[in-house]
C-alpha cells in the first residue's frame, strides 16, 4: 500500500506489450505529494510508458500503481484526477483558448461561473491574459504550450504528467519555459512527475530525477546527487559529460583505490562500487575536476597532448590524447588565462582520487 511519504506509488510494476518482452521491469518508485519527479533516459528505456501507466493509457502487466494510497490500476484516465501536457501539446484546433480551457471544467460538470474564475486563475498562471478568444492556430508554439499547461492544471488535478512537453520548441523558448514550469509547480505546489531524455533539461526542473535504463530506474537522486555521485557507469556517462579510463583494482581500501589502466599507466580513485583486487572497472571524472598544471597534492598528475581547442564564449575545451584516452576533455573557465593552451603542447593535468569514481566495468 501507499504510504505517507509516497502521494504516487509503483509497486513493483513489470510491463510487456507483447507477454514476451518486458518494457517496464520491477519498477518500485515513490513519489511525494508537491514533489517534482522527472524520468530521464534514452528512447526505449521505459520512461514513457511509466508515466502513459499512471496516466491511465496502459495497463501494468504485474504490479499496482496508487495514487493517495488508492490502486488506480482499473480507474479510467478520465476519473483519475490527473492532468496531462503533451509533446504536440493535443489542443483542439476547431476550440479558442478558453473553449480549450473550458473543456476540461465541462467534463467535469463545473458550474460556468466557478469554470471562469478557474479559467482566468489558469491563464494568469501562465501569463495569457486576453488571449481567450484566440484560435490555437493564431498562436506561436510557446503560447500553444502555455494553453497546454493551463488546460492542465484548469481543475486543480492531484498530478501533472508532462511528456516531453518542451521538445518541439527551439532552444531559447525551450530553456524559458524550463524556469516558468519550475516557477508554476514552486507557487501551487502539484506533483508533477515530468518525461524528457533531455538531460540539462531535468536538471534544471526536478525535485529528484529518476534515470532509466532497459526498463530499470538505474539512480532515482537530487540533481546534484546525479551529476556529482552517480552510482554506476551508464548514468556517469548518460548525465553530464564524463571521462572514462578502463582498467582492474590493483590496490583498495575504504577510500582509495589504484587502478591499472590497459595501457599499464596507473591512477587512484574512490572505490564506489569495485570492493576488491582483480575486478575490471570503469573510473569516470568530470571534465571540470581535472585541473591544468596541479598542485603537487593531487594523487592524479599526467602529461597529456592538446589534440582540439574550442572555444565556448564561457569556456574553453580542450581535447586530449591522456593515458591512452583520445577523447580526454577538459573545461577552463575563460576567465582564468592558461599561456600553454595551444594545439600539439604537451600539459600537466591532475585531479584528486576523490573526484574520479571506479564505477563498474561496462
Amino acid at each position: 500500500m501507499g504510504n505517507s511519504d509516497s502521494f504516487v506509488k509503483f509497486d513493483n510494476i513489470d510491463k510487456s506489450y507483447d507477454g514476451k518482452v518486458l518494457v517496464v521491469k520491477g519498477l518500485n518508485l515513490d513519489i511525494a505529494e508537491g514533489e517534482f519527479v522527472t524520468m530521464l533516459g534514452p528512447s526505449g528505456s521505459g520512461k514513457t510508458t511509466c508515466l502513459m501507466m499512471l496516466a491511465g493509457f496502459e495497463t501494468p502487466t504485474n504490479g499496482e500503481i496508487y495514487l493517495d494510497s488508492n490502486p488506480i490500476s482499473n480507474i479510467p484516465p478520465h476519473k483519475r484526477g490527473i492532468g496531462m501536457v503533451f509533446q504536440n501539446y493535443a489542443l483542439f484546433p476547431h476550440m479558442t483558448v478558453y473553449e480549450n480551457l473550458a473543456f476540461p471544467l465541462r467534463v467535469r460538470k463545473i458550474p460556468k461561473d466557478e469554470a471562469n474564475k478557474k479559467i482566468d486563475k489558469a491563464l494568469s498562471m501562465v501569463s495569457l491574459q486576453g488571449f481567450e478568444s484566440r484560435m490555437p492556430m493564431q498562436l506561436s508554439g510557446g503560447q500553444q504550450q502555455r494553453v497546454a499547461v493551463a488546460r492542465a492544471l484548469v481543475f486543480d488535478p492531484q498530478v501533472v504528467l508532462m511528456d516531453e512537453p518542451l521538445g518541439a520548441l527551439d532552444k531559447n523558448l525551450r530553456e524559458q519555459m524550463q524556469y516558468e514550469i519550475k516557477h508554476i509547480h514552486e507557487s501551487i505546489g502539484v506533483t508533477v512527475v515530468y518525461v524528457t531524455h533531455d538531460q540539462s533539461e531535468a536538471l534544471t526542473m526536478s525535485n529528484r530525477i529518476a534515470v532509466f535504463n532497459d526498463g530499470k530506474v538505474q539512480q532515482l537522486s537530487r540533481p546534484d546527487q546525479l551529476y556529482e555521485e552517480p552510482v554506476n557507469s551508464f548514468v556517469a556517462e548518460f548525465i553530464g559529460e564524463s571521462n572514462t579510463f578502463v582498467g582492474e583494482v590493483i590496490e583498495i581500501t575504504k577510500d582509495k583505490c589504484k587502478v591499472k589502466l590497459n595501457t599499464g599507466a596507473e591512477i587512484f580513485a574512490n572505490p564506489i562500487t569495485v570492493k576488491s583486487k582483480g575486478e575490471k572497472t570503469t573510473v569516470s571524472l568530470r571534465p571540470e575536476r581535472a585541473l591544468i598544471n596541479p598542485s603537487s597534492k593531487m594523487e592524479n598528475n599526467h602529461k597529456g597532448k592538446i589534440e582540439e581547442v574550442i572555444y565556448h564564449g564561457d569556456h574553453t575545451r580542450i581535447r586530449l590524447d591522456l593515458l591512452g584516452n583520445k577523447q580526454f576533455i577538459l573545461k577552463i573557465p575563460n576567465s582564468s588565462s592558461n599561456m600553454d593552451i595551444k594545439l600539439g603542447n604537451t600539459i600537466n593535468v591532475g585531479w584528486n582520487s576523490k573526484d574520479s569514481r571506479a564505477l563498474d566495468s561496462k
